[in-house]
């Protein structure tokens, strides 16, 4: 029997090293679900496992792809399987962590098969966007679809996008065509979820923000922003630096809108994986007690 651990939440609350500690008890691998760390081009703003830890525990889909590569949650989960595949020739245990809930979400269970779309749709949508921004979608997507919504990461163009093309060239739900059936894959899932409490979690963010800035991660940012279109920069960490750099705010106010942004994107996190009732949550701290749990899951599971 194989299994894959998947260690999930949100950004800062602790997430590698308490899956390195995993990797290491099991004597496996890791394998980062994580939509911005697969780019080698990005470093500083995407918190990867640093060069000590990788040499911790072997890491995949850290560094893997290019920004000027397409790269979507669909992709990962091909290439994933056949890692894992081949993973599994060694392992009996691999260990899947990171925060990106539509890539774990695509492993774990699979993509829904969505309708097809005219591409006049989304060109459409694309234009509404450069033209008057991407508030006044925001606003048709909450109102079409509440739910996806929620969860969605609202400073992703690429993700608002696709959602209401859906929606506009079908008239459903973008979140209800999601709801697919859940295929089979050839190993047993076990989730743990890490928390902390909220002010704890946000001091963490904001404390993490600092060392980014203090490493440079505006002058990453800014030797990117003649490819700030490409989807990959379009995320926390880069586009309030590039708007920055743009003029429509000063320094202090990009450092807010960094921190913010980043706890927006935790809290939304959060949100996409407590609706996962499989997940069982852990301080990062209580590390003896999900290997209990992961040991007890195993038996079962055998």
């Amino acid at each position: 029997m194989k299994f894959l651990i998947v260690i999930v939440g949100p950004t800062a609350v602790g997430k590698t090293s308490f899956s390195i500690e995993m990797a290491q008890f099991f004597g496996t691998e890791v394998v980062s679900v994580d939509s911005r760390q697969v780019f080698k081009e990005l470093e500083i703003g995407t918190a990867k496992p640093t060069q000590e830890e990788q040499a911790q525990a072997i890491h995949h889909f850290v560094d893997s792809h290019s920004i000027h590569e397409d790269f979507n949650a669909g992709d990962f989960e091909r290439e994933a399987l056949l890692l894992l595949e081949e993973l599994y020739k060694k392992h009996d245990v691999v260990v899947l962590t990171g925060g990106s809930g539509l890539y774990v979400k695509a492993l774990t269970d699979g993509m829904a098969e969505m309708p097809q779309v005219p591409a006049e749709v989304r060109d459409e949508l694309k234009k509404e966007a450069a033209e008057n921004g991407l508030e006044k979608l925001l606003n048709e997507l909450n109102d079409k679809d509440p739910e996806y919504f929620a969860e969605v990461d609202v400073n992703n163009p690429q993700r608002v996008i696709r959602a209401l093309e859906v929606i506009r060239g079908t008239g459903q739900k973008y979140s209800e065509l999601r709801k697919d059936s859940k295929k089979e894959r050839p190993f047993n899932t076990i989730k743990i979820g890490l928390e902390r409490p909220r002010e704890e979690l946000y001091a963490r963010i904001d404390l993490r923000m600092d060392q980014m800035i203090e490493e440079g991660l505006f002058d990453e940012a800014e030797s990117f922003h003649k490819f700030k279109h490409i989807n990959a920069l379009q995320t926390v960490g880069y586009k309030e630096i590039f708007d920055y750099l743009d003029g429509e705010y000063d320094y202090e106010e990009a450092v807010r809108l960094l921190k913010r942004n980043s706890r927006r994107y935790a809290k939304r996190q959060m949100t996409w994986f407590r609706k996962d009732d499989e997940t069982v949550w852990f301080h990062p701290k209580d590390k003896e007690e999900a290997l209990s749990y992961i040991k007890q899951r195993m038996e079962k599971g055998r």
